[in-house]
């Protein structure tokens, strides 16, 4: 066999680098030192879901670590949540009784309001969240009430969700989140709040809510999905991006305190688009189906579950976001706080 014999490359004149901007990267203090963007523990909403009952704790079984509790237990969740820094809670409800009317929203005595009462009563100083949308409480599943043509008669739902908005300011919720996409709903909420002197109970609209896959598992887990049709009338279609600003100043302008993009990581254009255009606090939403990917995918292995979900909320502060709501807020929490996720995150 023919031996091959390397023949000698002689020295390039290699000019060295005009900058090495390697040298801020070769350790993990330097890299934290010089940062431009990190997720503090401050920034992060954890949702809840509220059942009827006692002693009620069941997982979902697309959404692993995260379960419809009833008040006890959900009130346990929520100060290990405050225990870790975690300054609020989103509180969604799934009620015994639904009907056509929506009726059990404005019950004093439904799901979230209890919730509400449990927890400003218990934990006074976290921040109650409550979600406001028809489609918990309808038992046809969409975000409205529904016309003879069965179509959502958006002027009659603005009366249902204003009084809403009042039933679970007075429960005591310290934030309405409007998420029903619904026209006029923020002016709606607002004078209502307004006419009961409820002044400082805050508006988080959900002014930018995409028609999206990403909700799947939202809806095993609040008992929403619609039994016909879908939210294509009134959530927006993925492909508009300028419409997205048209919504965040109009819910601004109707009064709105904070606005919320939902979904987050596919939508972080749009986050940023809605940055640069107002100057109320900007929130997004880290869906259901966004953390049941991650989780299915560590569990079989195909990535590291926190190293991508740091990735995932940096990119939501990176584009703009100040509070992010997350079910994986107490398991990040531990992590920034150097501790262990509690059991089940």
């Amino acid at each position: 066999m023919r031996r091959v014999v390397p023949v000698p490359v002689p020295d390039a004149d290699v000019p060295t680098p005009l900058e090495r901007p390697r040298r801020l990267r070769r350790s993990g203090a330097l890299r934290g030192l010089v940062a431009e963007h990190a997720v503090r523990v401050e920034d992060l909403i954890e949702p809840l879901f509220v059942v009827p009952g006692s002693g009620v704790r069941a997982e979902i079984a697309s959404m692993p670590g995260v379960y419809q509790q009833s008040v006890d237990r959900l009130v346990e969740d929520a100060r290990d949540a405050q225990a870790l820094g975690i300054r609020g809670v989103l509180l969604f409800g799934i009620p015994a009784h639904k009907d056509e009317d929506a009726s059990s929203l404005l019950d004093p005595n439904g799901p979230v309001q209890r919730a509400a009462a449990a927890l400003k009563r218990e934990l006074p100083e976290l921040l109650v969240i409550a979600d406001l949308c028809a489609c918990e409480y309808t038992s046809h599943g969409h975000c409205g009430l529904l016309d003879e043509n069965d179509e959502i008669d958006n002027d009659r739902t603005l009366a249902l969700l204003a009084k809403g908005a009042v039933s679970l300011a007075r429960a005591g919720a310290d934030i309405v989140a409007p998420s029903d996409m619904m026209d006029g709903r923020v002016r709606a909420i607002r004078h209502a709040l307004d006419a009961q002197g409820l002044h400082s109970v805050a508006i988080m609209s959900y002014a930018v809510k995409y028609a999206s896959a990403f909700y799947g598992p939202f809806r095993e887990a609040a008992n929403s999905t619609p039994a016909f049709g879908d939210r294509r009338t009134h959530q927006m279609d993925p492909p508009n991006a300028r419409e997205a600003v048209r919504e965040a100043l109009l819910d601004v302008a109707e009064g709105a305190d904070a606005v919320l993009v939902k979904p987050a990581v596919s939508y972080l254009d749009i986050v940023w688009r809605v940055r640069e255009a107002v100057n109320v606090p900007l929130a997004v939403y880290n869906t259901s189906g966004e953390y049941s990917m991650m989780k299915a995918a560590a569990a079989k292995g195909w990535l590291d579950e926190e190293r991508a979900t740091d990735e995932v909320l940096v990119s939501c502060k990176r584009a703009g976001a100040d509070i992010i709501i997350t079910y994986a807020a107490r398991a990040v929490a531990a992590r920034l706080n150097g501790r262990r996720p509690p059991s089940g995150s």
